[in-house]
């Protein structure tokens, strides 16, 4: 087998690795209801996903009927995550291919990461109960570093590269803070384009666009192999 070319290979969660969608549709609407707005369908909150809960929550009251005051967002936020907490794991899945792809990852070596804007304790309790945390060498949440680290800056990235011990690494993800992240850490970005995308998956500046995770070992094998 020709040597992988990267050491590292790490992971957004949400519309990444997993499909999220229907457990934060239902946390989200469990907020909504407590303002009195009406649902959105699961299928709309998808468009709504990324750079985290509190993003995810200023979306939905805003197709909803506009913001709400200051404190009152507080509250919802908290009853948003209580409800998530409690259901995390109830309608969340790998995407198509997700876990033949991590057996060949790990079968030729590769250490691989999670970076997520997701709270860390929330992403860490959801492997835990989908059984997969031992499939990764860290997860990096988007409060790990503290306020004002989480991607598009590249600090995440640069700690999950850190923690492996240096390397050779590429970074997976489906929005703009994905790829910005990674190219803020001088490392190139594969897009899945049945994510979450926050634009059309061909212009959010990845180095590669896959729409199957049966075409990641392929795709990052070129990419290493044009930048060496």
């Amino acid at each position: 087998m020709t040597p992988f070319p990267y050491d590292i290979v790490g992971f957004d969660l949400d519309g990444t690795l997993l499909d999220t969608h229907g457990d934060l549709a239902r946390a989200v609407n469990h907020a909504l209801a407590l303002e009195g707005r009406a649902a959105l369908d699961k299928d709309f909150v998808r468009t709504l996903v990324g750079g985290g809960v509190r993003k995810l929550l200023e979306r939905a009251l805003a197709a909803t009927g506009g913001p709400v005051a200051a404190e009152r967002f507080e509250e919802l936020q908290r009853e948003l995550m209580t409800n998530y907490t409690a259901n995390i794991a109830q309608d969340t899945h790998l995407f198509p291919g997700g876990e033949a792809m991590l057996d060949a990852l790990a079968a030729r070596g590769v250490k691989v990461g999670v970076v997520t804007n997701k709270l860390e304790h929330l992403a860490v309790r959801l492997f835990d109960e989908l059984g997969l945390s031992e499939r990764f060498f860290t997860v990096i949440g988007g409060d790990t570093l503290g306020p004002g680290k989480a991607k598009p800056q590249p600090d995440l990235i640069e700690l999950m590269v850190e923690r492996a011990g240096g390397g050779r690494a590429a970074y997976v993800g489906d929005t703009s803070y994905d790829t910005g992240g990674a190219a803020a850490a001088g490392l190139p970005c594969v897009v899945v384009d049945f994510g979450f995308n926050d634009a059309p998956p061909e212009t959010l500046g990845g180095d590669a666009v896959i729409g199957h995770f049966d075409e990641l070992i392929p795709v990052l094998e070129r990419l290493g192999a044009e930048t060496l």
